[in-house]
C-alpha cells in the first residue's frame, strides 16, 4: 500500500457504520469532510422520519430511544442517533453527529466531528474537529488539539511523505476500534489506523499505523 493511501477514509473506516455515510461520497481523505459537517447535518436531520427522531430546537435532532441527561447542552447542527447517551454536562457545542449506540460523557464537549456508531468519549474529552470511527474509544482526558501553537495550515505527515490540508482547525481523524489511553493528546493533523492502540499521556502527531501500538514517538509496536 502507498504510504498515503492508509490515511484515505477506504483504509480507516467501516462507511456503514454511521449515519452520515453520505458525508464521504466522493472524498478520498476523511478531514475533506470537515468544512462539509455543518450543511450536511442540516439537510440529512430535514429528511430523517418523524416516528424515529424529534426535532428538539432549530437544526437539533435527537432520535427517540436516545438518552440525553437534562444537564447535557446540545447546540445545532446536530444529529443525535438511535440508542446513543448523552451524558451530565456533556457540552456539544454544534455541527456534531453522535453515532448509534455512542456515549458522550460528562464534561466532554464536542465541536464540529462525527462521532461513528458505538464511540466513547465518556470522561472529560474535548473531541474537536476530528473523526472517530467504529467503536473507537478515547480514555477519560485524552483531547484532540485542533488548532497548531503557531496558527499555521495543518499538514498531515506520514514519514517523509506530506499532505497539504489547507485547514486551520485539524484535530484527529481516529480509525475504527482505536483505544485511546487515559490523558493523551492527539496533536493537529493526526491519524491513527484501525484497531491501534494508543499508551495512556501520549503525545501523539502524525500518522499512526494500524493494528500496531504507541508507545511513545519512535516507540511503536506492531500488534503480535
Amino acid at each position: 500500500m502507498v504510504k498515503m493511501e492508509r490515511t484515505t477514509i477506504a483504509a480507516l473506516y467501516t462507511k456503514e457504520e454511521t449515519i452520515a455515510k453520505e458525508l464521504f461520497e466522493g472524498l478520498t481523505y476523511p478531514w475533506e469532510a470537515l468544512p462539509l459537517i455543518s450543511d450536511f447535518i442540516i439537510r440529512l436531520g430535514r429528511s430523517l422520519p418523524e416516528d424515529k427522531y424529534e426535532q428538539v430546537k432549530e437544526n437539533v435532532w435527537i432520535a427517540k430511544t436516545a438518552t440525553v441527561y437534562p444537564s447535557a447542552y446540545i447546540n445545532g447542527p446536530a444529529i443525535i442517533d438511535e440508542e446513543a447517551e448523552v451524558r451530565h454536562c456533556a457540552f456539544i457545542r454544534g455541527n456534531a453527529i453522535v453515532g448509534k449506540k455512542a456515549v458522550v460523557g460528562n464534561s466532554t464537549e464536542l465541536k464540529n466531528v462525527v462521532l461513528f456508531n458505538c464511540v466513547q468519549v465518556p470522561h472529560y474529552n474535548y473531541v474537536g474537529d476530528s473523526i472517530l470511527g467504529y467503536k473507537a474509544h478515547m480514555g477519560a482526558g485524552s483531547i484532540t488539539s485542533n488548532v497548531k501553537s503557531d496558527k499555521t495550515l495543518v499538514v498531515v505527515k506520514d514519514g517523509e511523505e506530506r499532505i497539504e490540508t489547507g485547514l486551520k482547525k485539524f484535530g484527529a481523524m481516529v480509525g475504527d476500534n482505536v483505544e485511546v489511553g487515559c490523558n493523551s493528546v492527539l496533536n493537529p493533523g493526526t491519524v491513527v489506523g484501525k484497531e491501534t492502540n494508543i499508551y495512556p499521556t501520549s503525545c501523539v502527531r502524525g500518522y499512526i499505523p494500524a493494528r500496531s501500538i504507541f508507545k511513545g514517538p519512535g516507540n511503536i509496536a506492531d500488534k503480535v
